[in-house]
């Protein structure tokens, strides 16, 4: 430490020197020689009485105040009334900026799309409150929004906050005011979204429940077609994928047996929501373009599960489309202990021993193949509000990208 302190004493005599001389003779000249006119006792006493008076009527005004004042250098001895206005002032600043900061961080996520300095100023408040449920919900909901921004440290904190955020909501914890989102509901949804999209590549089994829990509320992502695009990929990439492999591993080239039957009547069952999920996809994207690209992949995906399931024909698939919205979304099949007696709810055909046709691959499982459109986390912002406002809309989701492979 004595090396350093020299070294920048050293540094700084050499800095003087260099100076032309009649800089020098200024910086050898008393400090009250150049003291700003602000700092004057008198000016400070000015100074703290516009500050008192603009507590209630100005914080931003007295905030400024206070920072002026505090930058000003000591002059000569500093009385203890002196001494306690100073400390007034730091206590005021601190908590003044503490209070900005709850604000600013929702004006940067919500408004103006700077998430690493909102998540930032978020962190710093959940490092001394940590169960603040407001910042909590607020990084949680937006974090779905994060990928694109190829940090992959921030978007696991998004994805450690959306679930910390629902397991509050979930022990009964609320807030007074859901603003910007519109109630509990939406704040639950957008949790759920968030993490199963966040979750999606590497669990889609229990991703899945938490995509199929955020479209059962009346919220924007129950009118995104991403939301049963995600569905009909998660129900792909994860139960689908896990018992397709089952069933081949115990059953391919081998003669059907009661059990074979029963597996594969239990894959047909997740076959049937992944359908459910993609027409959703394309019934919901209509004639929008700004989804022309998303849907053409999510067509392609729908007609081939649903010609698997209807011994390769398409007869139905557009009547199907054209009613999918007005049936409620099904939630995760009940696997099958025996054997069904009747036609599934897509109308798949039955042969003579009551178990579900495959499309004459000869294993009765269509083979795993890629969506055009695998589902991904991004989306866009709520609708802005001016700089300082409180902010307000909702976060909506936007196009994914295709990030990972089926």
């Amino acid at each position: 430490m004595k090396k350093l302190i020299t070294f920048l004493s050293i540094c700084t005599t050499v800095a003087i020197l260099a100076l032309p001389a009649a800089a020098r003779n200024s910086i050898a000249q008393p400090d009250n020689a150049f003291q700003d006119a602000a700092c004057t006792q008198e000016a400070k006493d000015a100074m703290y009485a516009s500050i008192r008076t603009n507590l209630k009527a100005d914080q931003k005004k007295a905030y400024e105040d206070a920072k002026k004042y505090l930058a000003c250098p000591a002059s000569g001895e500093v009385t203890e009334a002196q001494q306690k206005i100073v400390d007034y002032l730091k206590g005021f600043v601190a908590k003044y900026e503490a209070a900005s900061m709850k604000s600013d961080y929702r004006v940067k996520i919500y408004n103006e799309k700077k998430y690493e300095e909102g998540y930032a100023m978020g962190e710093q408040i959940l490092a001394t409150e940590p169960d603040n449920l407001q910042v909590l919900v607020d990084l949680g909901a937006n974090a779905y929004l994060l990928p694109p921004l190829k940090k992959p440290d921030l978007t696991a904190k998004g994805l450690g906050f959306a679930q910390r955020a629902l397991q509050q909501l979930e022990a009964g914890k609320t807030l007074e005011d859901w603003k910007p989102l519109a109630s509990k509901d939406e704040a639950v949804a957008y949790l759920n979204y968030s993490i199963g999209t966040l979750t999606l590549e590497k669990d889609p089994s229990a991703a899945l429940k938490n995509l199929i829990k955020a479209a059962q509320f009346e919220t924007p992502l129950k009118k995104s077609p991403y939301t049963y695009a995600y569905i009909g990929g998660a129900y792909e990439t994860g139960p689908y994928a896990k018992l397709s492999e089952e069933y081949k591993r115990l059953y391919q080239g081998k003669d059907e047996t009661p059990d074979s039957k029963l597996m594969l009547a239990n894959i047909n069952q997740i076959v049937d929501r992944m359908i459910d999920a993609y027409a959703r996809a394309v019934a919901v994207a209509g004639t929008d373009t700004k989804f022309a690209t998303a849907k053409t992949g999510w067509n392609e995906s729908l007609t081939q599960w649903y010609k698997y399931r209807n011994s390769d024909k398409t007869d139905g698939m557009d009547q199907m489309v054209a009613s999918i919205l007005t049936k409620p979304l099904p939630p995760e099949p009940t696997p099958l202990t025996s054997l069904p007696t009747t036609t599934p709810a897509t109308g798949s055909p039955v042969g003579n021993s009551g178990t579900p046709q495959g499309n004459g691959n000869g294993n009765g499982t269509p083979a795993m193949t890629t969506p055009a459109t695998t589902p991904a986390s991004t989306g866009t912002k709520p609708t802005a509000t001016p700089a300082g406002a409180k902010p307000t809309g909702t976060p909506k989701p936007d196009k994914p990208r295709n990030r990972f492979r089926a």
